[in-house]
């Protein structure tokens, strides 16, 4: 029987069933009275090809035979590939007790760690602080841009800036988690998005008076604090051992856009601090000094602007590939 549709079970009583065969359409129908009683709700499966019917004991035990006639009926015959006698099952329990003796053998040879729980308490205070100090980050700004609009722009780092620099400043954090192994983040990573973030927030708009009213501002400010809002909740929840799938697609996908956008923010800001710093002589080193060399700190924004754009390609390629690890198709096992 195939494309089976119109299925009638009912169990100590019989099947009925229509669907095509060798003549056409027609009405199936075949009756098995158990040895003894069986659960009144099977598990019916059907496909194109072939209906599957699980039907489960009432008491676990085993049968002599399956129907009470001894004679076994013409239209029944057992699947040897599936068969499993009362030895066959002692000795498939007595397999799985040992694999869970060695399971448990091999986890009581790992050492346990006694500082588990204070690692992770602090890993979820550590996100949880971060989250909420990015989110008021964002709200501020979001609703500073619906009430002022553009004007907002120009006030953005008077306004946000100690925020941020306190968000900054705890995400050394990241650096020194990934070092001694609290987390399984790469290192070279961690250190390119910290110190970049920190070099523009301290160095160039903490200490250039000129560059805290640029319009630009607005838009790392606010790049930055857009992508944490999903970051920072994912390794919470993760902590704790949840993954929820929304969220962890945001994680994965909301930089896509966002991370090149920051980074060309970044850039822009540099780019309009070098004529500042050339007038200002800041940061520079001139003659005579111990080096007895000249550097121009403009000079030095120059290479960074280099470094900054490789930076920019380590750390989209290292996100894609988590991308890819936590989104993309699951390879299948062999057997």
């Amino acid at each position: 029987v195939w494309s089976v549709w119109n299925l009638t079970l009912t169990v100590n009583s019989c099947l009925l069933a229509q669907g095509h065969g060798a003549k056409g359409d027609n009405i199936y129908e075949f009756e098995i009275e158990f040895l003894e009683p069986v659960e009144p709700k099977p598990v019916c499966r059907m496909t194109q090809r072939q209906l599957n019917i699980t039907v489960q004991k009432k008491e676990s035990n085993w049968w002599e035979r399956l129907t009470k006639q001894e004679k076994r009926p013409l239209f029944l015959a057992p699947d040897f590939d599936r068969w499993l006698d009362e030895s066959d099952a002692e000795m498939e329990l007595k397999e799985k007790e040992e694999e869970k003796i060695n399971k448990m053998k091999i986890e009581s040879r790992v050492p346990k760690d006694p500082f588990k729980h204070l690692k992770k308490g602090y890993l979820i205070m550590y996100n949880l602080v971060q989250f909420l100090g990015f989110s008021w980050i964002f709200v501020n700004m979001t609703v500073r841009l619906f009430i002022l609009g553009k004007d907002s722009f120009y006030d953005t780092f008077h306004t946000i800036s100690d925020m941020m620099y306190f968000c900054q400043t705890l995400a050394l954090m990241e650096i020194m988690n990934s070092l001694i192994g609290l987390v399984r983040s790469p290192l070279i990573p961690s250190i390119v998005q910290v110190f970049g973030r920190n070099f523009v927030l301290f160095v160039i708009l903490g200490t250039l008076e000129e560059m805290q009213s640029k319009p630009v501002v607005f838009f790392i400010f606010y790049f930055w604090s857009i992508t944490e809002l999903f970051r920072y909740p994912y390794y919470m929840l993760s902590c704790i051992g949840i993954e929820w799938k929304p969220l962890t697609w945001l994680r994965y996908t909301v930089w896509i856009p966002l991370y090149p956008l920051g980074g060309l923010a970044e850039a822009v800001c540099i780019v309009q601090s070098i004529p500042i710093f050339s007038e200002t002589g800041k940061f520079s080193l001139g003659l005579p000094n111990p080096l007895n060399v000249t550097i121009q700190f403009p000079f030095v924004l120059q290479i960074y602007l280099i470094a900054l754009f490789l930076g920019v390609f380590v750390n989209f390629r290292h996100l894609y590939k988590q991308r890819k690890h936590h989104l993309g198709p699951k390879k299948r096992k062999m057997k």
